[in-house]
């Protein structure tokens, strides 16, 4: 079967929302009304955290699909101010955050079990203020969330092949401006600043679905001791490590292109490793300069760079049974599962979601049941389950 990214069709029934007169839609996605319907018509699960787990109605698989977003939106009505990221979130709700996240992938791993039959995968995109509220694209809540998200691996190997030049999978391979101009400054800077113990770094072979092709030349390491490892507080302590690495370079890759021969960012997590690796790089530094110059002379370039830091990090799980960690600068899409390759076309089909609908809150209903009796969170009840 020939490998390359696959374009799914994922049936949805459409969400009776008003969008008040005068407003876009995405401006008013980021607004608490939009919030508190979430939780009415999806929610499963909220916490003293304001950890809310939810269905996702818009969803990117009726197999399973669900997310956890850090609801902040009546305690932080400027939706640019709120925490998008785990290095924003108070160290309590990011120890409830990772224990939820623990028993949902575990669950995931139980109910799917062969690498053959199903791709398993769990992550988060940046969310912040990278882009005007306007631009296409823009995400449509402004908080932090992730995804969980499992796809019959039959139905990717029927469904079509997607352009490889769609825009939702330019963040890898040679459409990557980190991969594509600054591979070995990357991985050497990664390499420098991260000490890792229990993720090992893996060759781009191991980490790439032979399926899709991807992630491509991405930097992977994989889960020492797999799924049982998700239990140590030292996964996702490192876990966090390859988010900050990530965003030292992406800042201090863009502040030189923003301002020529910048200084060192004041508030770097790994300043030993900037200055050396990165700020006295020639090719770093002679790839800001060519961006930078792009920029002056291109407006309409300039206008589509994402000054601050837009990632995608994911934990997935490899042909092998493996459990994979990347990461990588986002794309204009924001869909996690272009990661790896899979283009989630979303179609308008009551029926057809109707007919997936029941074994689908069968899952997300005992997954609900793990969390409250794990003492983290209490049952929502909506139109379409009770509150226990």
């Amino acid at each position: 079967m020939q490998s390359g990214p696959r374009e799914i069709v994922t049936p949805f029934r459409s969400i009776p929302l008003d969008v008040p007169e005068g407003m876009k839609p995405n401006e008013f996605f980021n607004s608490t009304e939009n919030l508190n319907d979430l939780v009415n018509n999806n929610g499963l699960l909220v916490n003293a955290e304001n950890l809310l787990l939810y269905r996702k109605a818009l969803g990117h698989s009726t197999e399973f699909d669900c997310s956890i977003i850090y609801n902040t939106s009546q305690a932080i009505l400027n939706p640019l101010g709120r925490p998008v990221r785990r290095t924003q979130v108070p160290d309590n709700v990011k120890h409830v955050w990772n224990r939820m996240n623990q028993i949902i992938i575990e669950y995931m791993l139980e109910q799917f079990p062969d690498p053959g039959q199903h791709l398993v995968l769990a992550g988060e995109a940046s969310l912040d203020a990278t882009w005007p509220l306007t631009s296409p694209g823009v995400p449509s809540i402004r908080m932090l969330h992730n995804h969980f998200i499992v796809f019959p691996m039959d139905d990717l190997r029927q469904a079509k092949l997607a352009d490889p030049a769609n825009p939702n999978l330019t963040d890898g391979g040679q459409h990557s401006l980190f991969e594509e101009y600054m591979h070995d400054v990357y991985r050497e800077f990664i390499c420098k600043a991260l000490h890792l113990e229990v993720l090992r770094p893996v060759s781009d072979d191991a980490a790439r679905l032979h399926l899709t092709g991807y992630p491509q030349g991405l930097p992977s390491w994989e889960i020492i001791g797999g799924v049982a490892t998700l239990e140590d507080t030292r996964f996702w302590h490192e876990y966090d490590l390859v988010l900050k690495g990530f965003i030292d370079f992406y800042r201090t890759f863009f502040s030189q292109v923003s301002t020529r021969n910048a200084p060192i960012l004041p508030d770097v997590y790994f300043p030993k490793q900037v200055e050396s690796a990165l700020l006295f790089n020639n090719d770093f530094l002679k790839t800001a300069k060519k961006v930078r110059d792009h920029c002056i002379r291109d407006a309409k370039y300039a206008n589509a760079i994402r000054w601050q830091p837009a990632f995608k990090q994911l934990i997935y799980r490899n042909d092998e049974g493996k459990l994979i960690v990347t990461i990588s600068q986002n794309s204009i899409g924001n869909a996690i599962t272009e990661l790896l390759g899979v283009v989630v076309n979303r179609k308008p089909d009551a029926d057809a979601y109707g007919q997936r609908e029941p074994a689908l809150i069968a899952r997300l209903l005992e997954v609900r049941r793990r969390l409250v009796e794990a003492d983290l969170g209490e049952g929502i009840a909506t139109a379409y389950w009770p509150k226990d």
